[in-house]
């Protein structure tokens, strides 16, 4: 796997069901700490909601996840949004649902259902992009063998990160991680270049 599925910018949905509103937000994620920034800056925004559930999924492997109901009946709210990252194949995504509470109680189905239609109408409205899972190459080697690096680095086109010219040069470049052991194995037989550790 070095490619996946995310968003490219903050999608909104909404869904009302029996006078309750549901606000969904879908927000490009990279890390934990990211989160936990966000959900807190919409538990203050939205201070006046009943609820404010969540879920996330985090990596290209989609490994690191979490569901919060936020004081809904267990399973009702951050499993169902959940559900919906899941069946989109998405990571590296937060959806966050705000419920404002319409005086008629939903219900678990009911609670499920709207959970589920928030974050589905959020998603819909997002731009899924596909991303390449990247990895970096740092090596250094002497100036007389330049030509040979810049050599390879136009045939298999990787990104230039860094690069220092100088006696002793160094360089970083990034590629898909598929592509990564073609590159290497091809800049392991210049004279002079090793590896950072």
């Amino acid at each position: 796997m070095d490619s996946y599925r995310t968003i490219k910018e903050i999608a909104e949905g909404n869904y009302s069901e029996k006078r309750s509103k549901f606000l969904a937000f879908a927000l490009p994620v990279r890390s934990v700490d990211e989160v936990k920034q966000i959900v807190a800056e919409y538990q203050k925004k939205y201070y006046d909601a009943r609820h404010v559930c969540y879920a996330y999924m985090l990596g290209a492997e989609r490994l690191e996840f979490r569901a919060n109901d936020n004081g809904e009946p267990s399973g009702t709210a951050g499993k169902p949004i959940l559900g919906q990252i899941n069946s989109n194949d998405l990571t590296d995504i937060l959806i966050i649902v705000v419920r404002y509470f319409g005086g008629v109680k939903l219900g678990t189905s009911g609670l499920i259902v709207a959970y589920r239609m928030a974050a589905a109408e959020a998603i819909a409205a997002a731009e899924i992009v596909e991303k390449t899972v990247d990895l970096d190459v740092t090596f250094f080697f002497e100036y007389p063998f330049m030509n040979d690096v810049m050599h390879i680095v136009k045939d298999e086109s990787p990104q230039i990160v860094s690069q220092v010219f100088d006696n002793h040069c160094s360089m970083t470049l990034r590629i898909r991680k598929d592509s990564m052991p073609k590159l290497r194995a091809k800049l392991e037989k210049v004279t002079s270049l090793y590896f950072e550790e």
